[in-house]
């Protein structure tokens, strides 16, 4: 990928952030850029820094600002940005793969149809393409513990939905623009909803309430309707029969 000659671009948030800005749009390096740029940040332990996180693109810090000025934190963070390139730089270590059981389509995501055809191919070329990608916690936002997984492959650039479908149910697997949603909760949504599985992302009674983290990969493994109820009937760690191992590579 060209990067324009305007990225990486530190800019000030209100009185107290920082924002290093990777693209103005969503890719693969600018991802991996902002996820690392964030915990280079995060074991610089600079004096003055209270919480750093990493969006789609871009990598906010938020710090006092009576201990660093808008001034101090912004030349330490252009002074990292001229160390290294960014957009090729290796990802966090501590990244796990999640293979996610999933039911495609039937009653349970009953809009995988339409989005196959929006993509230009049959249900189960789709089913095939997006069972088969391993996609990477991009950003988590919106709701809690909920990620935004991709990129998808370019057939899977659809637009959202021009009216709300309206609730989803909590594991619901949706698509739109190259991306996944996993959803924490139930709730309305502009996406369509082309899988289901049993996973919660949100466990609010476990000590690590946020099941997953930036840059872990997932995968969701196709299932049947009844081999999903089984796991349903046996979720009382919520990984809704997921496997989980490190990434070593």
């Amino acid at each position: 990928m060209t990067v324009a000659s305007a990225f990486p671009l530190v800019r000030t948030v209100g009185f107290d952030g920082a924002l290093v800005t990777f693209a103005d749009t969503m890719t693969e390096d600018a991802n991996r850029a902002a996820l690392a740029f964030r915990t280079e940040v995060e074991q610089q332990q600079w004096d003055g820094v209270a919480e750093t996180s990493a969006t789609l693109g871009s990598t906010y810090i938020r710090f006092d600002p009576r201990r660093l000025s808008h001034a101090e934190i912004s030349l330490r963070l252009q002074g990292m940005l001229e160390k290294q390139n960014w957009y090729s730089t290796l990802l966090p270590e501590g990244r796990r793969l999640w293979r996610v059981p999933t039911v495609y389509g039937t009653d349970l995501a009953p809009q995988l149809n339409e989005a196959a055809a929006a993509a230009g191919l049959d249900p189960e070329e789709a089913i095939q393409r997006l069972s088969t990608t391993q996609v990477r916690v991009l950003t988590i936002g919106f709701a809690p513990g909920q990620p935004y997984l991709g990129p998808l492959g370019a057939e899977f650039n659809i637009p959202r939905l021009q009216d709300l479908t309206p609730m989803v149910p909590e594991g619901a697997l949706v698509l739109a623009i190259s991306q996944f949603v996993l959803f924490s909760g139930p709730t309305p949504t502009g996406w369509r909803h082309i899988g289901q599985t049993a996973f919660r992302c949100f466990r609010p009674e476990m000590e690590q309430s946020f099941a997953l983290r930036p840059s872990d990969e997932m995968i969701f493994d196709p299932v049947s309707p009844d081999e999903l109820e089984q796991i349903k009937a046996n979720n009382a760690d919520g990984t809704g029969g997921a496997t989980c191992q490190e990434i070593t590579a």
